[in-house]
């Protein structure tokens, strides 16, 4: 039986509005800091406990997907998220700030529990079709976050945004709980049986572990870029503050609509070739960065060249591990959506302290530091798939 398009809406919907959570906070980092009274040196670390949040529950809660309903678990992490909304939105100081973004992250699981949620229920003939459409709206909401929260930012604080957040969430959890069908569980495996076969997908998949280390750091410096563009825009000569910031979500689309060519260059010439290019792509934006990133052209085109790197570079690794073992698909994107979050956390971390070290300098070297270790990766096993 073909899934409904308003299902099919409603799901996309929701990854788009529940991702967006973890993205609110950088255009905001500068008025956060201001807020509370520190240093943008140390407030540049929010993104890295949010991401390293979301590695953890990308482990810890997805793989509970093959056990329980998935739209009671749906509802529940919205809820959750609405919790850690909230505590951002009341946080007096940077260290409960770091925790309440610490817990956004880990209930930031959504997207990973309503794609293969869309998979399961698409018959065969339409199962492209509407991952693809989910897809699109999780890639919607990342883009669209970062303008969001810069609007909000500026003209009501950037507490209101964690409210808003808040609310939608809740708002969500309503609609979720009425408009998703509801599944039965496989309840072949218990969850340490599942966490088992995690490790020993990591252990006996050599492609695996080379697309999740190539993805983390595609994704760390793709988060070097964006936790620290907000210092970089109020510094000579921008002078721009977190409005400006969010609208450079809206210049990453241009490389994000490029990205899904990126499939079609694949099945061309292989996914393994694909990878390759991204991450010289993303090498590349690093370089103009470097060069040209005091010119808001050469900003505006770095911008473009990285998200068109990781973006081609991620679906191309998805690609790669889908091909492996279609019996292990969710627990094959577990291992590597876990490697892709904690690499983003480590590419805001290392973003961070190159900024406050060297300034822009510094966070140019630590991007191609991380784009250079994925390419010798992909070098080293150049023969894999």
């Amino acid at each position: 039986m073909p899934i409904e398009r308003r299902t099919v809406r409603v799901m996309s919907i929701a990854c788009g509005v529940s991702v967006a959570n973890l993205y609110y906070c950088q255009p905001l980092l500068s008025n956060i800091a201001r807020s509370l009274g520190v240093s943008g040196d140390h407030v540049a670390y929010l993104p890295m406990f949010t991401q390293a949040g979301t590695a953890l529950g990308m482990l810890a809660f997805v793989p509970l997907g093959d056990m329980f309903p998935r739209r009671r678990l749906i509802v529940m992490m919205c809820l959750a998220m609405a919790c850690a909304g909230t505590l951002m939105a009341l946080a007096p100081t940077l260290a409960i700030v770091n925790v309440a973004g610490f817990l956004t992250g880990l209930t930031t699981i959504v997207p990973h529990l309503v794609l293969p949620f869309a998979a399961k229920l698409a018959p065969d003939e339409e199962r492209g079709r509407v991952v693809g459409s989910v897809l699109g709206g999780l890639l919607t909401g990342i883009l669209l976050a970062r303008v969001v929260s810069g609007y909000v930012g500026d003209a009501f604080g950037w507490r209101a945004m964690y409210w808003i957040a808040a609310a939608s969430m809740i708002c969500l959890a309503i609609a979720l709980r009425y408009a998703l069908p509801y599944d039965e569980p496989s309840g072949e495996l218990r969850y340490g049986e599942l966490l088992r076969s995690i490790v020993r997908l990591v252990a006996t998949e050599p492609v695996l572990r080379e697309a999740a280390i190539t993805g983390g750091m595609l994704f760390g410096a793709f988060s070097s870029f964006w936790a620290t563009l907000i210092f970089l825009l109020g510094t000579p000569p921008y002078h721009y503050g977190a409005r400006a910031a969010g609208l450079f979500g809206i210049v990453g689309l241009a490389g994000a609509l490029i990205a899904p060519g990126a499939g079609r260059l694949a099945d061309r010439r292989g996914p393994a070739f694909t990878v390759t290019l991204a991450i010289l792509t993303t090498i590349a934006s690093w370089v103009v960065f470097a060069a040209v990133g005091r010119l808001l052209v050469g900003l505006i085109v770095g911008v473009v060249l990285l998200d068109l790197g990781v973006q081609a570079g991620h679906v191309a690794n998805q690609t790669r591990i889908y091909a492996l073992n279609p019996e292990s698909r969710s627990r094959l994107n577990t291992v590597y959506m876990v490697a892709y979050f904690v690499g983003g956390a480590l590419g805001s971390a290392l973003g961070a302290w190159g900024w406050s070290q060297w300034g822009w300098r510094g966070v140019c070297m630590a991007g191609v530091a991380q784009g250079s270790v994925a390419l010798i990766v992909r070098l080293q096993n150049r023969r894999g798939a």
